[in-house]
């Protein structure tokens, strides 16, 4: 089971986070209450270990933007989070990044994972980083497959009906781990990747 963590904010959630073995922490570069500057995405990106892909989150930045906030922060990925198209994916191939495209139901994307030129596909809420949980019952009848996670409304105490549900490759979380608003509490953090591992799932990492 990949999990990520995202909108991570300050140090303490990045060591939180790698702590308990997460595969992925978020940095959102983008117009959000947990928006950090590239220099501070880098500096919270170089705590990071190899093994965890560090991620700049995007939403509707023109692409020398997005390369430029890579290059500063030396991240290991990007995530699309808006409507972007498929040129946006081939021109940050070179990067040498793994890409990850967000989408929701909701927007009529192909929800194929990869299908873009994405190396990852999130299927999140209508409204990404409200924390509210969405219908997710349209997936059981039409499942997807391949290297897609699940967001939006994930908790701790609903990740593990979630997983055991759909099946996805991973999951994504970002309020359901906070005290409030934009503040990451890390014994939720600890106890959102023990109940997303429950049922035997391990790190991607490990397998």
């Amino acid at each position: 089971m990949f999990i990520k963590v995202c909108g991570l904010r300050t140090p303490t959630d990045v060591a939180a986070a790698v702590q308990v073995g997460v595969d992925a922490v978020g940095f959102m570069l983008t117009e959000s209450v947990r928006r950090v500057t590239p220099a501070e995405a880098g500096r919270l990106a170089a705590e990071v270990p190899p093994e965890v892909l560090t991620v700049g989150v995007f939403r509707g930045e023109p692409v020398d933007v997005i390369r430029d906030c890579v290059n500063t922060a030396g991240l290991r990925a990007v995530q699309l989070h808006g409507d972007e198209p498929r040129s946006h994916y081939e021109a940050l191939r070179d990067l040498g990044v793994t890409l990850i495209r967000a989408t929701s139901l909701a927007s009529g994307s192909d929800l194929q994972p990869g299908s873009y030129g994405e190396d990852m596909l999130i299927i999140d809420s209508p409204q990404p980083g409200s924390g509210n949980q969405w219908n997710w019952s349209s997936l059981k009848t039409a499942p997807v497959t391949g290297r897609w996670i699940l967001a939006g409304g994930l908790n701790p105490g609903n990740v593990a009906a979630a997983v055991t549900t759909l099946s996805p490759w991973g999951v994504d979380v970002s309020s359901g781990v906070e005290v409030r608003r934009g503040i990451k509490e890390p014994l939720l953090i600890a106890e959102f990747v023990a109940a997303a591992r429950s049922n035997g799932s391990d790190s991607p990492q490990s397998e």
